[in-house]
């Protein structure tokens, strides 16, 4: 009995530990300067959903649902740092729920880079006019991150560089 306990406990710092790794990368400077995402809630949340896409390909069983925990306990934390209250917070945790599930069926379904790039530009930019390439830049280094994550250890997340946007 005590062994279970202690197997979530481990597994509750391992999902944590993949959820820094993720949270890190996603906020990268280089998003939001170079790339344009808008540095709000949505952009952020947006960057969390790609790279969450990017390492639940990734793992598998016990560590992608930890991953998942751990992302959605962030959402919650993010939420009550900002002032939400519990009568509001099961409504906009299911709209969280909601997006992101969506986001992971769109990426999902994108076959090739043109096709995720042309999610992003739904997703990440809101349909902003001018972010084609940027979008399609980003298209590209999550299909290398996929398969830079290929070589990432087991419970392990390892991106690859980060992307460079050159024709801006």
């Amino acid at each position: 009995m005590f062994n279970f306990f202690r197997k979530s406990v481990s597994q509750r710092g391992a999902g944590q530990r993949l959820y820094t790794v993720l949270v890190t990368r996603a906020r990268e400077p280089g998003f939001f300067r170079e790339f344009e995402v808008p540095d709000t809630v949505d952009g952020r949340f947006d960057l969390v959903a790609l790279h969450g896409w990017l390492a639940l390909g990734h793992l598998t069983g016990e560590a992608a649902q930890a991953l998942t925990d751990a992302i959605f306990v962030g959402f919650d934390e993010a939420m009550r740092e900002q002032g939400m209250g519990d009568m509001g917070l099961g409504r906009k945790m299911r709209q969280f729920a909601d997006a992101w599930y969506g986001r992971l069926q769109v990426y999902d379904a994108a076959k090739d880079e043109d096709e995720l790039a042309a999610a992003l530009v739904r997703n990440l930019y809101r349909e902003r006019p001018g972010n084609a390439i940027r979008a399609r830049t980003l298209a590209d280094y999550a299909f290398a991150a996929r398969e830079h994550l290929k070589y990432s250890g087991a419970g392990e997340l390892d991106f690859g560089p980060m992307p460079a946007l050159w024709n801006a």
